[in-house]
């Protein structure tokens, strides 16, 4: 049977440290939502020697941006957007604070060091399943940069949020670890 970590955010850092890349985890607590134009403007106030209009201290960023909101829903459907979009800015936002990532695909070797020097994680979150990403989010507001539409900031509040572990703050790397894994048990 696999087991399912239930996580609460904000992270702490035994969470981070009790995390394993291939880890099934289901996260609830609030989250912010930003694509690659919001974090270009987070990384220039943060180059401008300013802050964006909200913290991004011991945060969790899920790299989406969610379709129309249909009558009665919470959200729109919210899939995952590919993460390597926000590749050139995640070393620095790290940096300041940003303690967890939700997106797909492979990270460069600079995030995935960024992760295990911040003691970070990402998560996945599986591409397609958009609209059940959204069932797990009860509230969602905006936070910044509305100009952006679609991209704009948000913040959810997420309850048993279905992730995967992809890199973890020990070197862990699904992205490695998980065809040899699947090669091995099929050999």
């Amino acid at each position: 049977m696999i087991e399912v970590k239930h996580i609460r955010l904000p992270l702490s850092d035994e969470d981070v440290e009790a995390l394993h890349a291939g880890d099934i985890v289901r996260l609830s607590g609030k989250i912010l939502v930003g694509r690659d134009a919001a974090h270009k403007r987070i990384s220039e106030a943060f180059k401008d020697g300013g802050e964006p209009p909200f913290s991004i201290d011991n945060e969790v960023i899920y790299y989406a941006g969610p379709a129309p909101t249909p009558p009665g829903a919470v959200i729109g459907p919210i899939g995952p957007t590919t993460s390597g979009r926000m590749d050139p800015y995640t070393p620095l936002l790290l940096s300041k604070g940003l303690r967890g990532m939700i997106g797909k695909g492979k990270r460069t070797s600079e995030v995935l060091e960024a992760v295990r020097e911040h003691k970070a994680v990402y998560f996945g979150a599986t591409g397609g399943t958009a609209v059940l990403l959204a069932d797990s989010v009860k509230s969602a507001e905006r936070v910044a940069y509305d100009d952006l539409g679609p991209e704009a900031v948000l913040r959810l509040e997420v309850e048993d949020m279905p992730l995967v572990v992809l890199a973890d703050c020990h070197g862990g790397n699904l992205y490695e670890s998980g065809p040899e894994e699947a090669r091995e048990s099929f050999l």
